[in-house]
């Protein structure tokens, strides 16, 4: 960061402004609030513009030092979690790119809007104003370096002028923000981003972006003629999120519509409405005549939850309702409709206002999914009560929810059971996405804090996927920027998913012999409570059932009071 007693000093008379001044100010225009910055070689303009923009108190996007890539992306996506505008990243090179690719392949299949920037080598050998002065300029450039991420990008480009500097943001915003969002790409030469600019070339408005697809009126009439018609209609969900669960609230109590929010990335839906069903289709799928897919990509698994009856109609709504960049997908539609889910179930509410239904059939749903939650809340109280000493998922779940409360933003990278965690508001819940790239828990929830310094903000995490999260780097930033958060260590010193994997393919093979813990074992389990304590983090380790609420209450107070991070590693065999 700028040293801040350079401040005020006036710029030396004649110094002509340079592109990474444009960059940074057209950053700003467009609502960046921050610029997640792991630095290199091709960082030397930037930090100028810095300085410069320093002395001038001029308006830029607050630099943040990050120092891992995959970290700081996952910290643009907690950021636009809490505010709903686009980051930016800015990486060294070719080599800072690849460590960024995880998380942006996670922001491909959330369609989140991020400008991931990196430099480039110089172009120039020699004889210009930035050309190669390092020995690694010569081994880091490539013949296409845009090529590594170009399928999880919308849009990639490479500053070619330095009056471009201003366009080629306002360009990036525009994709990145247009329906559907995404991350883009832009590399930035040192030649080009340290000349001289004139000031008719300073700044570019940001362009209007485009309204995000309303649904066709012909397909609302045709949906709302359907959902009247049909004995039992149902609503899966994936992330449908904050904007549609008034609509979506409304439609399902008032027309008695069961809604599953199937792999839940966002809260869709209060765990307490009437309608709500849970987690998981398979018990609605057999009686289901009607599906309304609501932005799910997965909306049910044929061979674990079953596939929809023959004759069920099926209705796919989403801005890219047919996923059409996920190579294979064959789920069955009879309709699809490209619209926001918002305006979607707005207009289906309005339409159905004058449709006719079936009393008797509404009646039935109702009581159909009072019974299957009661019976739904007794499995699930009795499963949440601890066995013994013992820590489980399930209690740990429930108490985590019980601890935190319903104004604390959560991300769950895997671990954490939504059935035994209640969530309430929207923006509070956030989870994995499914490209699956792990490492994203906590860089999300620093995100979050930075943008919502008012919130309680908690990762939890499973110890494989706090491994990846690069947790040194992480408690670092924390300490450092001054983002006290909690982390929740749900240990039980195996990579889970590869044992799940394994068992549902060979439970009754070999690998089932010693319980699928081959290549999926992390004992010895390091005691990372304590290496958190080296940033300045309250650490705790807890495997008694009975210190579980204490311990966790202990460590949200540390964090909500004393503002300072928290670590608890949960000992939670399963």
């Amino acid at each position: 960061m700028v040293d801040s007693k350079s401040a005020g000093k006036p710029v030396p008379g004649g110094r002509d402004k340079i592109a990474a001044e444009a960059f940074l100010q057209s950053l700003q225009e467009c609502g960046v609030d921050y610029l997640f910055a792991n630095p290199g070689t091709d960082f030397p303009p930037v930090v100028e513009a810095y300085g410069r923009a320093a002395r001038r108190n001029a308006k830029v996007p607050q630099p943040l030092v990050v120092p891992h890539e995959n970290l700081a992306v996952a910290m643009a996506h907690g950021a636009y979690a809490m505010t709903g505008r686009m980051q930016a990243v800015m990486l060294h090179v070719n080599v800072g790119t690849a460590n960024a690719i995880n998380n942006i392949l996670n922001m491909s299949r959330d369609r989140i809007p991020l400008m991931l920037i990196a430099g480039r080598t110089p172009i120039m050998e020699k004889d210009a104003f930035g050309s190669r002065n390092r020995p690694v300029h010569w081994g880091q450039e490539m013949f296409d370096q845009a090529s590594m991420l170009r399928e999880a990008v919308k849009w990639d480009y490479e500053l070619r002028a330095p009056e471009q500097a201003s366009d080629v943001v306002c360009r990036a915003h525009e994709v990145s923000m247009t329906s559907p969002r995404g991350p883009v790409y832009l590399t930035l030469p040192r030649e080009p981003l340290s000349a001289p600019v004139p000031e008719d070339f300073m700044s570019s408005s940001p362009r209007a972006i485009p309204t995000r697809p309303y649904p066709d009126a012909m397909a609302i009439q045709q949906l709302s003629e359907w959902v009247a018609k049909a004995h039992f209609p149902i609503i899966i969900t994936t992330s449908s999120g904050a904007d549609a669960m008034p609509a979506l609230a409304h439609l399902a109590e008032h027309f008695a519509i069961p809604v599953v929010t199937h792999r839940q990335l966002m809260v869709c839906l209060p765990s307490s409405h009437p309608m709500h069903a849970g987690y998981d289709p398979a018990a609605l799928m057999a009686k289901a005549d009607l599906i309304i897919e609501l932005e799910c990509d997965v909306p049910y698994i044929p061979n674990v939850q079953g596939a929809p009856q023959r004759n069920t109609k099926i209705v796919a709504i989403g801005e890219d309702p047919a996923f059409v960049r996920y190579p294979m997908r064959n789920f069955q539609t009879d309709m699809a409709i490209t619209a926001s889910a918002a305006s979607a179930i707005e207009a289906l509410n309005i339409s159905l206002d004058g449709q006719l239904f079936d009393a008797v059939a509404m009646q039935e749903r109702r009581s159909w999914v009072e019974e299957f939650k009661a019976n739904r809340k007794t499995t699930l109280e009795k499963a949440a009560k601890p066995n013994g000493e013992q820590i489980t998922l399930a209690y740990l779940s429930r108490v985590i929810g019980e601890v935190l409360g319903d104004d604390a933003v959560i991300f769950n990278e895997y671990s954490l059971s939504q059935d035994h965690c209640p969530r309430e508001k929207p923006n509070t819940y956030f989870g994995l996405s499914s490209a699956g790239g792990l490492g994203w828990g906590l860089g999300a929830a620093l995100g979050a804090k930075l943008a919502a310094p008012e919130k309680l903000v908690a990762a939890v995490v499973g110890d494989g996927s706090y491994l990846f999260s690069n947790p040194m780097v992480a408690h670092w930033t924390a300490d450092a920027h001054k983002l006290p958060f909690l982390t929740i260590i749900i240990n039980n010193s195996r990579y889970g998913a590869v044992r799940t994997a394994t068992l549902s393919m060979f439970k009754d093979g070999v690998a089932g012999e010693d319980d699928g813990r081959f290549m999926s074992d992390l004992d010895p389990s390091p005691q990372f409570e304590v290496a958190a304590m080296a940033q300045g983090a309250h650490g705790v380790r807890v495997s008694d059932a009975a210190e579980l609420a204490k311990i966790l209450q202990q460590a949200r107070d540390i964090v909500v009071k004393e503002h300072r991070q928290a670590v608890v590693n949960v000992i939670c065999p399963y």
